[in-house]
């Protein structure tokens, strides 16, 4: 029952209805008995300086953004953490008595589902497909976990010279190559533990792989597959990929972890991640029969 102690969080994003992250939200609160709400907003960067005053003016405890608002809100803020200063992307905004931060989790998101799992990978080798924003906030926290090397592949288009000198300028454990470069995406994923998908090849009812089948030929069962879509739950990629032995992760585990790191910034408390998973996972199963 929401009073007038009630605080207040929301996503914003446009659009914003299809978010799971009030399901997320919620669940915590009532597992965790804190008395508050999560909402979806469906903002554009149009209105967004509008909002962010409000954040200020109600007292809103913090936000969660999407692209292209994760850039856009940066001028509206008091401050920036480094690794979102880096990134020049927020998608966590904490409200501390007016001053707002912007942070972001979702690279953390990726490592903490992986650990989740058991699996550290500081000292693994990386391959990671694609070099937008999930791929970025992944490569960020790789670094920073203390991975062995990462082996970025993109698209060699206009903004590919840009991408990888700034990528490379990051840490010298990183190499960024043309997507269309077969021989040397298969060598990287042959010296790999872990792959990582971060494109939206085979995102809702797309069929299509983000790799050729000579580099689905490299993945033995020693590799670690990761896909950063969760819906569907099961990519063609990830299927193709579990056949071949691999152990295989979509993209709830990062989504929900990604959560947690914001949860943990306005509250203090550790998301019940158990629960959310299984709240997480039941609704993406049902939308998939829908």
């Amino acid at each position: 029952m929401m009073d007038g102690h009630t605080t207040l969080y929301g996503f914003i994003a446009h659009p914003a209805a299809h978010s799971l992250s009030p399901l997320i939200h919620n669940t915590s609160f009532r597992a965790l008995g804190i008395n508050a709400a999560y909402l979806a907003f469906d903002i554009n960067t149009d209105t967004l300086e509008v909002m962010v005053a409000a954040i200020r003016a109600m007292g809103i405890g913090g936000m969660n953004l999407s692209l292209p608002l994760k850039t856009d809100v940066i001028p509206l803020l008091d401050a920036v953490t480094p690794r979102a200063k880096r990134l020049n992307a927020v998608n966590t905004i904490i409200n501390r008595d007016g001053q707002l931060t912007g942070d972001t989790t979702d690279g953390q998101g990726f490592v903490d589902a992986l650990e989740y799992q058991g699996i550290q990978i500081a000292g693994k080798r990386l391959t990671i497909l694609g070099a937008g924003g999930a791929g970025r906030s992944i490569i960020g926290a790789a670094i920073d976990a203390g991975v062995a090397h990462i082996g970025v592949f993109k698209r060699q288009n206009a903004t590919f010279a840009d991408r990888k000198r700034q990528l490379e300028s990051w840490s010298d454990k990183v190499s960024v190559l043309p997507y269309d470069d077969e021989q040397a995406m298969v060598q990287s994923v042959s010296d790999s533990q872990i792959v990582v998908n971060t494109t939206n090849v085979g995102m809702a009812h797309d069929q299509a792989m983000p790799v050729s089948q000579a580099v689905m030929a490299a993945i033995t069962p020693q590799h670690i597959i990761f896909d950063a879509i969760y819906f569907p739950l099961v990519t063609p990629f990830l299927a193709a990929a579990k056949i071949k032995g691999a152990q295989t992760f979509n993209g709830i585990g990062m989504l929900v972890q990604q959560a947690a790191g914001s949860f943990f910034e306005w509250t203090g408390q550790k998301m019940p991640i158990d629960q959310v998973m299984a709240a997480v996972n039941e609704a993406v199963a049902s939308r998939q029969t829908n």
